[in-house]
């Protein structure tokens, strides 16, 4: 059994996956709407730059991060990005999950939960 061809039964089996498909139908609707995608876009790109400033061990200022929840608070009243968030959180679960699966199936060599 070769790891590498299972590997890449993983990634077309996740590529075909409702969670994928659901993220894909979601982005196409915000993306039909200019205003949702100038929206989506400021704010990933604001949250891109505090992932980079704390990557670099500066922390944003209490305001910078209260404006961030106050922004996606306003992105999740709309309800094409509201669902592209959904359909988002749903495939990072099922990452998660298939993350887990993977470690647990190596635990018996540590002795210990990873």
């Amino acid at each position: 059994m070769n790891i590498y061809d299972k590997a890449n039964e993983l990634a077309k089996a996740l590529r075909e996956s409702k969670e994928v498909e659901d993220v894909e139908s979601a982005m196409k609707l915000v993306e039909a709407d200019p205003e949702s995608k100038r929206m989506l876009d400021d704010f990933r790109n604001r949250q891109n730059e505090l992932q980079q400033m704390m990557m670099a061990g500066n922390m944003p200022s209490q305001e910078e991060m209260e404006t961030m929840e106050k922004r996606f608070e306003v992105l999740s009243m709309n309800l094409g990005i509201r669902r592209l968030f959904e359909a988002e959180r749903r495939l990072s679960v099922a990452i998660q999950d298939i993350n887990k699966i993977i470690t647990d199936s190596l635990q018996h060599l540590y002795g210990t939960q990873m």
